[in-house]
Formats: structure tokens, sequence, C-alpha cells
């Protein structure tokens, strides 16, 4: 899981491009509370083929990437 609340874009799509690229993973879980970043990782994730859900929790949301 990556956590990436308390960061401004572009870091935490740029986390994710680095976990996706280095391991390819089936699934990842990314924490975010920013919603301009839960837009641009859900974008990022997408045009690699991924599948998104997002769970809310108050201010934090949990995406979860599925090939």
């Amino acid at each position: 899981m990556l956590d990436a609340r308390g960061l401004s874009c572009p870091m935490p799509v740029v986390m994710v491009q680095k976990a996706v690229k280095k391991d390819s993973p089936a699934v990842l879980e990314v924490l975010l509370d920013a919603e301009c970043s839960v837009e641009n990782v859900t974008r990022y994730a997408r045009n690699q083929g991924y599948t998104v859900t997002a769970e809310k929790d108050g201010a934090d949301t949990k995406l979860t990437l599925s090939k």
C-alpha cells in the first residue's frame, strides 16, 4: 500500500508510476487525501490498464488499482 496523504501533485502520481514500473502489481492500494490527486492517479491508472475503485473515509480516499 502506498500512503500519499499530505503530498501534493504530482508526487502521488510519481509514486504510483514508480510502483507500477518496478513491480507491475496486479493490485495496488493508494491512500490519498486530496481530490486532485485522486483524479490524477485514477487517470494514470486507467491509462495503464487498471480498473480503479475508490473508498472514501472522511478526508481520505483509498484507491484500489486492479488488473
